[in-house]
C-alpha cells in the first residue's frame, strides 16, 4: 500500500505489527527541511521525547521493521539531512532498519540512484517478509487504476482541470486549495532578447493566506497546448480529448480513490494534471515495451530502457518527455503518427506520470509593507538541449505568455521563436481575469528579530528576489525610527544596460538606510573581465569580517552549485586571513554559524 504519511496519525507508528514492513521514501528542501506534507510527521518524531499510542518506553518502536530512501541534491549543504535524520531517530527509538539506506541525487539521476539501491534492497526486502525473490508475477498486467468512459456524466460537475473537489472549495486556501489570484506583470529586463517578469499577485481576497517576509510562493503551471496535443495524438486520443471519463485506484484499501479529481476529460488531464513536460523515466518506457505496435518501435523502446547511455543522451541530457520519446520510438521517425501507439493502456500513461506540481519561487516583497501583495521575480526558461529542439520551462513560459496577453504585445517577441500555446483562460474560464492559482509555503529564510545587527547579503540574477523584501522591510523599520544596522547587498548580472534588476529602486532604498549599508554590482559581461559577487566579497573582505564578528547574520540565495559554494569558500576564506583560524577551524566556524541561523541559504541548482 502507498500511502501520504500526511494522511495518517503517525502516533499510532508503534502499532505497526512486526510481520509487517514500512517504506519511507523522504525528501529534504532549503536548509534540510522536510516537505510540507511530512512536517507535522517530522515535528513529532524529531521531538526530544515523541508521544506514541500504545507505549511510553525509551524503545516505543522496537517492533518496527523499516526500510527509507531519501531524496536530496548534493549542491545542497544539508544533503539528504531529512532521510538522514529520520533513520538515525527511528533507530534511537528502537526500530530496525532492513538493509542500507538508500540516498538519491537529483543533481546527478534519481532515478539511476533508486534503481541500483532497489537492486541491493530487493533480496533483504524479501528476506524479511518471506517471500521467494525468484518469483516472478506471471499473467497479465495488473492496472493500478480503472479509467471508465462516463459520456453521459453530469456535464456541471466534471472537472476541467480545478485542482481541488467540489467538496473542498470552502476550505481555507492553501496547498489543498490553491486561490485563483489576480496577477500584474512587467518585464525587467531590457536591450536583450531574455526576459525576467515582475509579478505582483493579489492575495487580499483569499481566505486564510498570509505570509512573512522570506516566504515563498507556489504557483501551480498548466501545460502548452503542443505538448497536451503532442501526446494526445501519438496515443490516438486527438478526437477525443473532450471525453468524460472517471479514474479511479483498482485497490479498494487505496488512500487516494482518484489521482486527481475526478470525472475529468482527456484535455484537462493533460493539460492540468499530468507532468506531460518531464523527461520520461526508464521505468516508464520499461513497462511500455510489451504495448509497442510494432518489432521496429519495441526494440526502439527496449534500447533506451535497457542502455544507460542511450536513455542519458537521447532523453535525460536532451530533455525529451513521453510525447517526444514516442514520436523518437514510432517506425517512421519524424512527424506524429496520429495513434501509432494507441496500444497503450490510458491507465498506464495515469500510473507512471507523476501528477504536476506547483513552482516555487522566492517572494521579493516585504508583508510589513505590502502585507496583501506577494512579489515574484522569475526569470523565463527556453534553451536548446539538442539541435532545433527548443524546451521551454513549463510555468515560466506559461506566465510569459499570460503577460504577452496581458499587454496585448507582440507574439514574436517569446524567446527564440513565438513558442508553446497555452490556455491561459483556465477551468471554466476561471483564470480570465489574469488570474494564477497560489499558496504560500512558509520558510526558515528569515530576518533577524534584532532588526540592529549587519546583514549580509549576496544574491546574483534572481538570487536577488528575497533581498529585495529584506532590504524593502529594513528600510520600513527605519523610517518608523526603529534601529537599523548595516545592510549590505552584493549583486551580481551580465550587463547594467540589461538585467540590473530593480536598478531604479535600490538607489531610495539604501538612501533611507545610510551608510554605510549599500548595494555592491559585479557585472560578469561589461568588460572583458568576468567579475562575479565572491569577486567584489573578497575586495571589502576585512570590511566583512568585521561585520562578521558584530554578529552579522549572511544570507546567500541563487546557484547552489558554483556560486554558493564559490561564495563559502570566500567566507572561509576571510576567516583564515582576517580571524588568524586555520583551514579546518574557519570551517568550522562557518559550520557553527550555518547551526545558529547566522549563514542562511535558500539555494537551487
Amino acid at each position: 500500500m502507498t500511502a501520504d504519511i500526511e494522511q495518517y496519525d503517525m502516533q499510532n507508528l508503534d502499532a505497526l505489527p512486526a510481520d509487517k514492513l514500512a517504506v519511507f521514501i523522504m525528501a529534504t528542501y532549503g536548509e534540510g527541511e522536510p516537505t510540507d506534507n511530512a512536517a507535522e510527521f517530522w515535528e513529532q518524531i524529531t521531538d526530544e521525547s515523541p508521544e506514541f499510542s500504545q507505549t511510553s518506553s525509551d524503545m516505543p518502536l522496537k517492533n518496527l521493521r523499516y526500510i527509507i530512501f531519501g531524496l536530496g541534491n548534493k549542491t545542497y549543504e544539508h544533503y539528504n539531512a531529512v532521510g538522514r535524520i529520520l533513520d538515525q531517530r527511528l533507530s534511537d527509538l528502537g526500530a530496525t532498519r532492513v538493509g542500507e539506506r538508500g540516498e538519491g541525487d537529483d543533481d546527478g539521476s534519481l532515478e539511476e540512484d533508486f534503481l541500483a539501491w532497489q537492486e541491493e534492497m530487493w533480496p533483504k526486502f524479501c528476506e524479511a517478509l518471506g517471500v521467494d525473490e525468484n518469483m516472478s508475477p506471471s499473467g497479465p498486467r495488473v492496472p493500478a487504476f480503472k479509467v471508465t468512459p462516463q459520456p453521459d456524466y453530469e456535464t456541471d460537475k466534471v472537472y476541467h482541470g480545478e485542482l481541488v473537489e467540489w467538496s473542498q472549495k470552502s476550505m481555507q486556501h492553501g496547498a489543498k486549495n490553491p486561490y485563483a489570484a489576480p496577477v500584474t506583470s512587467r518585464d525587467l529586463f531590457t536591450d536583450t532578447d531574455r526576459h525576467c517578469l515582475h509579478l505582483e499577485i493579489d492575495i487580499s481576497g483569499a481566505r486564510g493566506l498570509s505570509y512573512q517576509t522570506g516566504d515563498h510562493i507556489a504557483i501551480w503551471p498548466t501545460n502548452n497546448e503542443v505538448e497536451v496535443f503532442r501526446l494526445a495524438s501519438i496515443l490516438g486520443l486527438a478526437e477525443k480529448l473532450d471525453d468524460i471519463i472517471s479514474v479511479e485506484a483498482v485497490d479498494t484499501a487505496a488512500v487516494k480513490k482518484h489521482p486527481f479529481p475526478s470525472p475529468t476529460t482527456y484535455r484537462a488531464i493533460f493539460r492540468h494534471y499530468l507532468d506531460i513536460c518531464a523527461p520520461v523515466s526508464r521505468q516508464t518506457l520499461m513497462s511500455l515495451i510489451e504495448f509497442a505496435p510494432s518489432p521496429t518501435s519495441e526494440a526502439a523502446l527496449r534500447r533506451l530502457a535497457t542502455d544507460k547511455d542511450a536513455y542519458r543522451i537521447e532523453v535525460s541530457e536532451a530533455v525529451r518527455n513521453l510525447g517526444e520519446v514516442l514520436e523518437l520510438c514510432q517506425d517512421d521517425e519524424g512527424t506524429t503518427i496520429e495513434g501509432f501507439f494507441s496500444s497503450v493502456p490510458f491507465d498506464l500513461i495515469v500510473e507512471s506520470l507523476s501528477r504536476l506540481q506547483p513552482r516555487y519561487y522566492s517572494i521579493s516583497s516585504s508583508s510589513r509593507t505590502h502585507p496583501t501583495s506577494v512579489s515574484v521575480t522569475a526569470v523565463t526558461l527556453a534553451y536548446q538541449p539538442t539541435p532545433h529542439r527548443t524546451v521551454y520551462g513549463v510555468n515560466t513560459n506559461y506566465l510569459w505568455r499570460l503577460h504577452l496577453a496581458k499587454h496585448e504585445l507582440d507574439q514574436s517577441l517569446v524567446i527564440v521563436d513565438k513558442g508553446p500555446d497555452y490556455d491561459l483562460a483556465g477551468p471554466r474560464n476561471m483564470f480570465a481575469q489574469t488570474k494564477i492559482p497560489v499558496h504560500i509555503r512558509h520558510s526558515q529564510f528569515k530576518l533577524s528579530r534584532n532588526a540592529s545587527l549587519p546583514v549580509i547579503m549576496v544574491g546574483p540574477g534572481t538570487g536577488v528576489a528575497p533581498f529585495r523584501g529584506f532590504v524593502h522591510e529594513r528600510a520600513q523599520l527605519k523610517r518608523e525610527g526603529k534601529e537599523v544596522g548595516p545592510t549590505l547587498l552584493f549583486f551580481g548580472c551580465r550587463h547594467p544596460k540589461q538585467d540590473f534588476l530593480y536598478k531604479d529602486e535600490w538607489p531610495e532604498l539604501f538612501e533611507t538606510l545610510g551608510a554605510p549599508s549599500r548595494i555592491i554590482t559585479a557585472f560578469s559581461r561589461e568588460t572583458a573581465r568576468k567579475v562575479y559577487v565572491q569577486h567584489r566579497l573578497a575586495e571589502v573582505g576585512e570590511e566583512i569580517w568585521g561585520l562578521m564578528e558584530k554578529h552579522a547574520t549572511i544570507y546567500v540565495c541563487g546557484d547552489a552549485k558554483n556560486m554558493a559554494r564559490d561564495v563559502q569558500q570566500t567566507f572561509i576564506g576571510f576567516a583564515i586571513k582576517y580571524g588568524n583560524k586555520s583551514e579546518q577551524e574557519a570551517q568550522e566556524y562557518i559550520k557553527r554559524l550555518r547551526s545558529t541561523g547566522r549563514y542562511q541559504e535558500d539555494v537551487w541548482s
